[in-house]
């Protein structure tokens, strides 16, 4: 599975969706040369920003589009993919997007801190005409 032209994937805001996305992009991902660690890592950074989507974006709403959109980047003598996540569901602040507090033992609210750990760039922009855009990307490390 070749991400260059760039993948695009549509799909709808319902969790039974999310296996088959994570296998789509654990595959982009090694077919991209990523380690299967690595790309076991960026299809659960990707499958939690999508399952936000579902619930935060949307507010568990099935039915409702989602894009993703993989594509390869290279720049000064590195290579990686870059994740696109676009809802039109709530518009969120930037600025009010944060993982809780990892001190706070308790399932579930992991999402953010997981997608800023495995990622290595993130950014949360409002989307022109409603929603919100995710744009994360994974630079494959030096062997």
């Amino acid at each position: 599975m070749s991400v260059s032209p760039p993948l695009e994937l549509r799909l709808l805001s319902d969790p039974a969706n999310l296996a088959k996305v994570r296998a789509t992009v654990r595959q982009a991902s090694v077919d991209a040369g990523f380690a299967d660690a690595d790309a076991e890592q960026i299809a659960l950074a990707v499958d939690e920003a999508l399952a936000n989507v579902i619930k935060h974006g949307y507010g568990m709403q099935t039915g409702r589009p989602i894009r993703l959109r993989i594509e390869a980047v290279s720049e000064k003598r590195r290579t990686g993919l870059r994740f696109v996540v676009r809802d039109y569901g709530r518009t969120v602040d930037p600025a009010t997007i944060s993982g809780r507090d990892l001190e706070e033992v308790r399932p579930g609210g992991l999402g953010v801190h997981i997608i800023r750990t495995v990622m290595d760039e993130v950014c949360y922009e409002p989307a022109v005409g409603g929603g919100t855009c995710l744009s994360m990307l994974k630079w494959k490390s030096d062997d």
